[in-house]
């Protein structure tokens, strides 16, 4: 992480994470059918308010039960649910005695297993030092009395892996399930500046799960085990958990339940942001990090001569933001000209970008909205397929919706 770069969220807790964010920061085979053509520029969207008073939001999650409810992930290590535009008193889940929190750390990510409904288990990524006194990314499961339950215990935690972390910057945070019902995990590359962990760095060394995404099967029983169709499967644990390697910070990534892409908002160094797309065949690829940033050469030592990556489908400068923020593809019905389009961000500008190939195959940008400078921390996606923010120094959750509609 450059040295100007070098916390997270800066800004009142502020102070460290508009540099961490900032410094928290390939093409996808074609899908079918052909994507769809940008939205039109006369299309208007606005940020609607939907509920406040949250502490540090980083994340927002459904848990595909019908019951409508919106869990909103605060960094601090409390989970608050969100219903008919109300914030009920009483936290999901409070971990905040478990957790270390600050900058890049706290309460990271949420996933509800696909079975929620009927199992009651869902699964978080924090950072704590309770475990051996030192900072550790810890990945676990817990299970509501039942699936409609507004509280969970915390005595129903069961830790299904922990993953040592060198520095207190760059440990990642996303967890989903996959359309295929696995578990996929984001860590960073283990902090610091460049990844200057090894000979090779952390994001090339596949003995390690630092700089990657994962892929395991969870049945709701407290433990894991590896799919059988994962690349380095033959390979010694926790390489066998690899599904991505070569990722420098992936805090925010999403997967498309339709297409199952994998939508990775990977956070650049200190010159380029970059966006990647993964198809469920391009499993196992090298996402070039600390060989490359985004498309550009950054370490290209004598380890990645023969290498081949999966460059990002787009990467952007630094005059056009500074820390992206994986979104996801809008699946709603109220931006009719979204549909089936990718949404994302930048958390330093607030910028909120549609992605779309043009005629000629470029990916290309378009501006939507902005949700103010050092703001947006994550994009969430209800039942219905609607896009939400989570505004991090506003502490407020609002829902992206066409300008002039019901």
């Amino acid at each position: 992480m450059h040295a100007k770069h070098s916390r997270w969220f800066r800004m009142g807790m502020l102070p460290s994470l508009w540099a961490s964010l900032a410094c928290l920061g390939c093409n996808g085979g074609s899908s079918t059918p052909p994507p769809p053509p940008p939205p039109p520029p006369t299309l208007q969207v606005e940020l609607v308010p939907v509920a406040s008073g949250f502490s540090s939001p980083l994340d927002i999650q459904q848990a595909g039960d019908s019951s409508g409810r919106l869990f909103v992930v605060e960094q601090g290590g409390r989970i608050k649910i969100v219903q008919n535009s109300s914030v009920v008193g009483t936290p999901y889940l409070d971990i905040s005695s478990l957790i270390v929190s600050g900058g890049e750390e706290g309460l990271l990510g949420l996933a509800f297993h696909p079975s929620y409904s009927t199992n009651g288990c869902f699964y978080v990524n924090y950072t704590t030092t309770r475990l051996n006194g030192t900072l550790q990314t810890a990945i676990s499961e817990f299970r509501a009395a039942t699936p409609g339950s507004n509280t969970v215990n915390t005595t129903s935690e069961h830790i299904l892996f922990t993953v040592n972390q060198p520095e207190a910057n760059h440990n990642g945070g996303g967890l989903a399930f996959g359309k295929d019902g696995f578990l996929y995990i984001a860590l960073g590359d283990g902090g610091g500046a460049g990844d200057m962990h090894g000979l090779i760095g952390n994001g090339q060394d596949t003995s390690t799960r630092l700089g990657k995404i994962l892929r395991i099967r969870v049945d709701c029983n407290g433990a894991y085990t590896v799919p059988a169709n994962n690349p380095f499967v033959a390979q010694p644990s926790p390489t066998n958990e690899i599904w991505l390697y070569g990722l420098r910070n992936s805090f925010r990534f999403s997967v498309d339940q339709v297409t199952g892409n994998l939508w990775i908002g990977d956070v650049g160094q200190s010159s380029f942001e970059e966006v990647d797309r993964v198809t469920p065949a391009q499993g196992g690829s090298n996402m070039g990090w600390r060989c490359k940033e985004g498309t550009h050469n950054f370490n290209f030592s004598a380890n990645c001569q023969n290498l081949t990556f999966l460059d990002p489908i787009l990467d952007y400068g630094r005059s056009e933001g500074a820390t992206v923020i994986g979104g996801y593809v809008y699946h709603g019905t109220n931006i009719a000209a979204l549909a089936g389009i990718y949404v994302f961000g930048d958390f330093i500008n607030g910028n909120i970008w549609s992605l779309t190939q043009n005629g000629q195959g470029q990916w290309v940008k378009t501006l939507l909205v902005n949700a103010g400078g050092g703001d947006l921390a994550g994009f969430g996606q209800d039942a219905n397929g609607e896009l939400y923010v989570a505004k991090y120094s506003s502490g407020a959750v609002a829902r992206l919706h066409q300008a002039g509609t019901p």
